[in-house]
């Protein structure tokens, strides 16, 4: 198994993928470990991150389903001022390398617009909870599940 903290030291840019800001902005039993040391390492600068605009979408979907736009816009605000993270606005050129990594991996549309946005980018590294993302071979994928991080005891 591999860190976090070593796979961040591999790369200067990264994607982060949407369950992994779910996972700490709900502070997720079993991830914190992991997203509260992710999310300290972009903090701390040295890498950038990025996210698309599908993030907020994902993001906020359920505090506005539980009617609860106070969370949504917290979330929201959270993700706007995270230290060395961008949030990157879909467009064309986006949109168009979505469909090739769609027609190349079979990808869902969601996960090829975060895929192409990261890339887009400058990407190297890509983090995750969804193994089957591991097929993209543009990007160092890695599974958030699989770090030492979530193998170890939360703390």
């Amino acid at each position: 198994m591999a860190g976090v903290g070593d796979f961040v030291a591999r790369h200067t840019v990264i994607g982060i993928d949407t369950p992994v800001f779910i996972y700490q902005l709900e502070r997720a039993s079993g991830y914190s470990r992991a997203t509260r040391l992710l999310f300290d390492l972009v903090g701390r600068g040295g890498i950038r991150a990025f996210t698309s605009v599908v993030t907020i979408t994902e993001v906020t979907t359920r505090p506005y389903l539980l009617r609860d736009a106070k969370a949504a816009e917290d979330y929201l605000a959270t993700l706007l001022q995270m230290p060395n993270l961008r949030v990157i606005d879909i467009g064309v050129v986006i949109a168009d390398r979505a469909a090739q990594l769609r027609g190349r991996y079979r990808l869902r549309t969601p996960d090829a617009l975060q895929l192409a946005a990261c890339l887009e980018a400058g990407a190297t590294g890509f983090v995750t909870n969804d193994r089957r993302l591991r097929v993209v071979a543009e990007l160092d994928v890695l599974v958030l599940a699989e770090t030492d991080e979530v193998a170890g005891a939360d703390s």
